[in-house]
């Protein structure tokens, strides 16, 4: 909570974005799931728990454990809104990565995915007139998306991690002929910036 007051994100941010948190601990939520009836590989399938590496014995011993923990969580959702995958910020100050994304699968593909891309494209066509009704707003991350949309700029959207892919911008094409790239200013935002273009 005191990360994202930080951010500026409040209470209510916390409620509209469906922001969570991932505690410590390895299986948590592979025991609170599994419990209710889902199966390891199914989790695992959906990008919430990592496999472990087969080992040289091939015993296959190690249970697969949570994708994310100590971390704050982002739902992510497809076009159609529902929920897809999820992002997370990592909450230790040397954490590695800083953000991580499900895994790609058969809900998922990071390379085909806006996120806030339903909400946005519709907060659009609300638009009429003005340098903001001909496109959405793509920014770098989810946590930039958000803080846009909180400032009253609901067009953002964000990639997931990657550059801009082809899939990413039909999908930015589909919703008005000009988006605007909004990224960061240091070498790596100009970097994507120009491949975009």
């Amino acid at each position: 909570r005191a990360y994202l007051e930080r951010r500026g994100f409040g209470p209510e941010a916390w409620a509209r974005h469906r922001i969570g948190f991932a505690p410590e601990g390895w299986r948590n939520l592979s025991d609170h799931l599994t419990r209710q009836g889902a199966s390891l590989s199914d989790l695992v399938e959906a990008g919430l728990l990592v496999e472990p590496q087969k080992e040289a014995s091939g015993d296959g011993s190690k249970a697969p454990w949570d994708r994310f923990r100590n971390r704050v969580i982002f739902p992510i959702p497809d076009a159609q809104g529902r929920i897809c995958a999820f992002g997370a910020r990592t909450l230790e100050p040397d954490g590695k990565p800083k953000y991580l994304n499900s895994s790609d699968g058969p809900l998922f593909h990071k390379g085909k995915t806006l996120y806030r891309y339903k909400a946005a494209r519709e907060q659009l066509a609300e638009l009429k007139d003005g340098p903001l009704a001909r496109g959405l707003i793509v920014t770098e991350g989810y946590v930039d998306a958000i803080a846009l949309a909180e400032a009253g700029l609901p067009t953002a959207v964000a990639p997931l991690g990657t550059a801009l892919t082809e899939d990413q911008l039909q999908m930015l094409w589909r919703a008005g002929p000009e988006p605007i790239l909004c990224f960061d200013g240091d070498a790596a935002g100009l970097r994507a910036a120009h491949k975009a273009i």
